[in-house]
C-alpha cells in the first residue's frame, strides 16, 4: 500500500515567496516517522529557501532555516502546519494575509 495524500496546498505570492505544503498518511509508522505521516513544507523566493519542514527518510522531524537544520519535535499535523505557518509569518515578507 502506498502513501496516500492528505493535503497539497501552494500558493505563489505576487512578491515570488512561494508557499507549499505537502502531507501523506504513510501505511503504517516507520523508525523515522513514528507518527505515520510525511510531509515537505516549504517557503521560498527565488530558489532560495527561507524555511522548510520536512521528515526526509533517514533524518526524522526537522526544519531548514536557509541552510541551516534544526530537529523538530512532532505534536501532531495541527501543531505541525500552525509552527510552519508562523515561522512564514514570521520571517517571509508576504504581501497579503492569506497563507
Amino acid at each position: 500500500m502506498k502513501a496516500k495524500l492528505i493535503r497539497h496546498l501552494k500558493k505563489v505570492y505576487p512578491n515570488g515567496v512561494l508557499v507549499e505544503m505537502v502531507l501523506w498518511q504513510l501505511p503504517k509508522p516507520t523508525k523515522d516517522r513514528p507518527h505515520g505521516l510525511k510531509y515537505r513544507f516549504y517557503c521560498g523566493q527565488e530558489d532560495r529557501c527561507i524555511v522548510r519542514y520536512d521528515n526526509e527518510s533517514g533524518k526524522g522531524d526537522h526544519i531548514h532555516y536557509g541552510e541551516d537544520e534544526h530537529p523538530y519535535v512532532f505534536v501532531s499535523p495541527g501543531r505541525l502546519m500552525a509552527d510552519f505557518l508562523g515561522d512564514v509569518t514570521r520571517l517571509a515578507e508576504i504581501e497579503d494575509e492569506e497563507t
